[in-house]
């Protein structure tokens, strides 16, 4: 995504990777409109845009996405070509603030929609260790590999979760995403659901101001 918001430095740093069909301007834009700039002072805000790739729930037309499904219910099993592929895109971006110096255990990790799974699937999958992780309006699949991953991957149970669902998502289910935090939980994952009244697939005031209240507490200013 086109935006990166650095109003501090420090060395603490937060990776907000918005994962959907969205440039990260417009995902910045969204969230500007609902509560001013999505910012805290102490902390650096990322928000790359996905590649363009055919996208089959779309009937194969091009969108920004960093995988594919082969539809969007929990029931059908996961893409796992471009899961895999993705991995070394979003491990390069992660890296790149590596190589900075900031420590995995100084990010958080999260995103809106398919990119809430995203987020899932790089913390407790393919690069353990993350501050945290947020997923909003979110699934995973029900064979997913991210619950095969955390059978072998003890170090990745530090990483807490939040969770946010509108009770009226007729495209991503409030059930599909509540079912996904209790399977996460029984895998021995700190996770949290709540669920955002009167509201559809969609972001809300109330719901981001939480969300900058959980990650102020796992990164907090010192």
């Amino acid at each position: 995504m086109a935006l990166v918001g650095l109003l501090k430095l420090s060395f603490r740093r937060l990776y907000c990777s918005w994962f959907l069909g969205d440039t990260g301007n417009g995902i910045f834009e969204w969230m500007k409109f609902l509560i001013g700039d999505f910012a805290l002072p102490h902390l650096k805000f990322l928000f790359p845009t996905a590649p363009l790739r055919s996208y089959t729930p779309l009937n194969g037309e091009m969108s920004n996405v960093w995988f594919d499904r082969y539809d969007i219910i929990p029931s059908v099993p996961e893409h796992d070509e471009t899961l895999n592929s993705i991995d070394i895109e979003i491990k390069s971006l992660i890296d790149g603030e590596l190589a900075k110096g900031i420590s995995l255990d100084k990010i958080i990790i999260g995103g809106f929609s398919m990119g809430g799974a995203m987020a899932l699937h790089t913390a407790y999958r393919s690069m353990p260790g993350f501050a945290g992780v947020f997923a909003l309006s979110s699934f995973l699949n029900d064979d997913s590999s991210v619950y095969k991953a955390l059978q072998n991957s003890p170090e990745s149970l530090d990483t807490p979760l939040i969770m946010f669902h509108g009770d009226r998502d007729t495209l991503v289910l409030p059930k599909w995403g509540r079912t996904t935090c209790d399977n996460l939980r029984k895998h021995g994952v700190r996770a949290e659901f709540h669920i955002v009244q009167n509201c559809l697939h969609e972001l809300k005031k109330k719901q981001l101001h939480h969300l900058l209240d959980w990650i102020n507490k796992i990164l907090p200013e010192k």
